[in-house]
């Protein structure tokens, strides 16, 4: 192979594009069914940008909000860094993300493989969009597989299907409005499974030899269930000939960006040995995110080693 993982992401990620749609401001409401939901507010105004763009302070905002429950952070923190991230980046996508296709408005009804939120292994088209519009319905018409959708009340919204419709399925541009809304239990698994997943992989080769073959085994077996449905891509001729995902949900752009950059040995994910925040190292080697952190975790260090020789930490 020429080059390291490093150099193929770097091809790979500078020649790409795709978009998504965030919006400025989000809300957390709860809904009848006593699930809470995050949801662009009433005034929020949609904007589209690239998440390749970003994507690794992206993936490293996942990552961080994964790894929180276990740090014992409050419901009210963790719901703060999940709504920030919306700003940043959007909601996931998770409606077009757990069906077997995101096209699944063209069929008579919902087809699921297990996941960790919906038990049946099918539902009807309509009780499907229910999960994610728990406040205002659609104006949607299902007969058979045949569907209408009618925005024409909101200006704004049928301006925002109109520029993305042109490649995108109707359920994606549907996630993409202001009405549509993901569970806040949902939405943190999802984030925990991603981090699960990278230290997972920490951990089976930092721990390697004194883990046992039925442990190694397991940890191994987790890792090969990560993952979801495979995105697809296209060549457009812009300016160069350039690859366009098409990524029928940001989860699913987040787990194949995570996963070129969870085997790129050359900038690896690393965990900061002083403030505990995940970073993109720039050596193999590194295990500081700062020179800032280094020069605080050797004061602390020296700290503490004067402490231990004068018993009480005094002079």
């Amino acid at each position: 192979m020429i080059g390291g993982v490093g150099e193929i992401m770097k091809s790979i990620f500078q020649r790409t594009s795709s978009h998504w749609v965030r919006y400025s401001e989000y809300e957390w409401k709860k809904a009848d069914n006593g699930m809470l939901y995050l949801t662009p507010t009433a005034t929020a105004q949609p904007g589209i940008y690239d998440p390749l763009s970003e994507y690794q302070r992206l993936i490293l905002d996942a990552i961080d909000i994964g790894r929180m429950e276990s740090q014992k952070k409050t419901p009210q923190e963790i719901q703060k860094a999940i709504q920030q991230f919306a700003v940043k980046y959007g909601l996931l996508g998770l409606m077009t993300a757990l069906p077997t296709t995101p096209s699944f408005m063209d069929y008579e009804a919902v087809y699921l493989p297990k996941n960790h939120f919906i038990r049946e292994e099918s539902m009807s088209t309509m009780d499907y969009l229910d999960l994610f519009f728990p406040f205002v319905k659609p104006d949607v018409v299902k007969r058979g597989v045949e569907s209408m959708w009618n925005i024409s009340n909101d200006r704004a919204m049928m301006a925002l299907a109109l520029t993305m419709s042109t490649d995108k399925p109707m359920a994606v541009n549907m996630s993409f409005q202001r009405e549509y809304a993901e569970p806040y239990e949902w939405i943190k698994q999802q984030f925990i499974d991603l981090a699960f997943s990278y230290l997972t992989s920490v951990l089976f080769y930092e721990d390697y030899d004194l883990m046992s073959p039925e442990q190694r085994l397991l940890m191994q077996q987790g890792m090969e269930a990560f993952g979801g449905n495979a995105p697809t891509y296209r060549i457009a001729l812009l300016d160069k000939p350039t690859i366009v995902w098409d990524f029928h949900s940001l989860i699913l752009g987040i787990q194949m960006m995570f996963s070129f950059m969870l085997t790129d040995t050359e900038k690896p994910i690393r965990i900061c040995k002083h403030c505990l925040q995940t970073f993109v190292a720039s050596r193999p080697s590194a295990i500081f995110c700062s020179p800032q952190c280094k020069n605080k975790y050797n004061v602390y260090k020296t700290r503490g080693k004067n402490k231990d020789k004068d018993g009480d930490g005094n002079a």
